[in-house]
């Protein structure tokens, strides 16, 4: 049974994100911060820096903090493969709700059962992210083609989740060579430019981009951006498409002719806190895991016409 004997007092909340680095955890920190104010609830942010270890090391310090310094729930988005279970039982036996952001934590129906705290977990659908950005390259590369693409850290499920979406939606005739990236414009510079380095790559002809976020679209162009000569203008006249699709990155990016496409994906941090104050208050408690859905943008028709205009246009040129 879920405590709401909490409802007279000021509702405490510990956020702990990835990073601080990219756009989409950037916005879910704005997201948050807004949603405390509305709610009148206080919020603590932290950043684990892309590692695990540190970030297990700051949710137990809130966890084992005085009675009085506790929150009342933490929610995190995990820097890792897992979403600490052991943390989370410390967590529920003090009384600390535990909300999980874009992974699955297998271990939060039983940790539920004798929970009188808020559990569950809010999430993009990682699945269907990848099945829109499979359906974005089949718009655009209908008689099919090479892709380079840029996947997150292996431990992540919402990679692995996104890189098996894509290959459900993508034409057969769409063939895909993977690097990693760390989720961030750095990473995959990083990856893309030693990845250049090697003589194989001279020898590869792509005709997409297709990155697991944003930030790292934004990394590979940047690193293509640094070859040399005819390499340089090959690479920068294909398409590139990203994910996350914030307003002021993603979106703005696609505007601007940076990157071809981005995915919508809505930040949830401040679902979380919404969800959280209402189960609080006195509100029923969430189920277990509660999926937001993508958007392409632009949409998928849009991203058809313009590979068949781009077609057109070098048709027309091919005859002059």
């Amino acid at each position: 049974m879920i405590e709401t004997g909490v409802a007279m007092k000021k509702l405490k909340f510990v956020l702990s994100l990835t990073n601080d680095d990219n756009d989409y955890q950037q916005e879910q920190a704005s997201a948050a911060e807004r949603a405390a104010r509305r709610l009148g609830v206080d919020l603590i942010i932290v950043h684990a820096n892309n590692d695990a270890v540190t970030q297990s090391q700051q949710l137990l310090q809130f966890v084992q903090s005085s009675t009085g310094a506790r929150p009342d729930a933490i929610v995190f988005e995990p820097a890792g493969g897992t979403a600490f279970p052991q943390v989370a039982r410390a967590a529920t036996a003090a009384n600390i709700g535990w909300v999980v952001l874009n992974h699955d934590a297998d271990y939060l129906q039983k940790l539920r059962e004798g929970a009188r705290v808020p559990v569950f977990s809010i999430s993009s659908d990682h699945l269907e992210v990848g099945r829109v950005q499979g359906r974005q390259l089949a718009a655009l590369l209908p008689e099919g083609g090479s892709v380079l693409h840029i996947e997150g850290p292996p431990g992540s499920s919402a990679a692995k989740l996104r890189t098996e979406g894509m290959n459900q939606t993508k034409p057969s005739a769409v063939q895909v060579k993977t690097l990693r990236g760390q989720w961030t414009e750095e990473s995959a510079h990083r990856a893309v430019s030693s990845w250049l380095r090697l003589r194989t790559s001279q020898e590869m002809h792509f005709n997409a981009v297709a990155a697991q976020d944003d930030s790292m679209a934004a990394g590979a162009r940047k690193a293509f951006g640094e070859a040399v000569g005819t390499e340089r203008d090959r690479w920068l006249h294909i398409p590139f498409i990203g994910c996350d699709g914030m307003p002021k990155t993603g979106q703005s990016w696609v505007r601007s002719g940076i990157l071809t496409a981005t995915i919508y994906i809505r930040p949830n941090a401040d679902l979380a806190l919404e969800m959280l104050t209402d189960t609080l208050r006195g509100g029923t408690h969430p189920q277990e895991r509660t999926l937001t859905l993508p958007e392409s943008f632009p949409a998928i028709e849009e991203l058809t016409a313009k590979a068949e205009k781009d077609k057109g246009a070098r048709h027309r040129s091919a005859n002059v």
